[in-house]
């Protein structure tokens, strides 16, 4: 069986009620975030398939969310979708401000 976003509607579906119902973002709306799970999906089916030959995962991330499929003994991956800790107030490390300002 093929690997597909359209298999893994469930969970995206699940992770924008929780997006909705609890996250605070300042940098998506419910749309912008729908359209980047879709995105993300794409690229962890893209990393699962092309992974080496011992390895289990694909993941693909932004600063919002991080996608990770995990390969079982099944036909279709275990899905994990994970909303990231992160705010934009952060103060950045001095040596991080250096080498942007260089």
């Amino acid at each position: 069986m093929p690997v597909t976003v359209d298999i893994f509607q469930d969970e995206m579906a699940e992770a924008l009620k929780s997006f909705e119902k609890y996250v605070v973002c300042l940098d998506k709306t419910p749309e912008q975030c729908a359209s980047s799970l879709k995105s993300l999906m794409e690229k962890a089916i893209k990393a699962y398939e092309n992974r080496g030959p011992n390895l289990r995962h694909g993941i693909a991330l932004d600063r919002q969310v991080t996608i990770i499929l995990s390969q079982t003994d099944g036909d279709r991956p275990l899905c994990g979708i994970y909303y990231n800790l992160y705010s934009p107030y952060q103060k950045k490390p001095a040596a991080q401000k250096e080498k942007k300002e260089s």
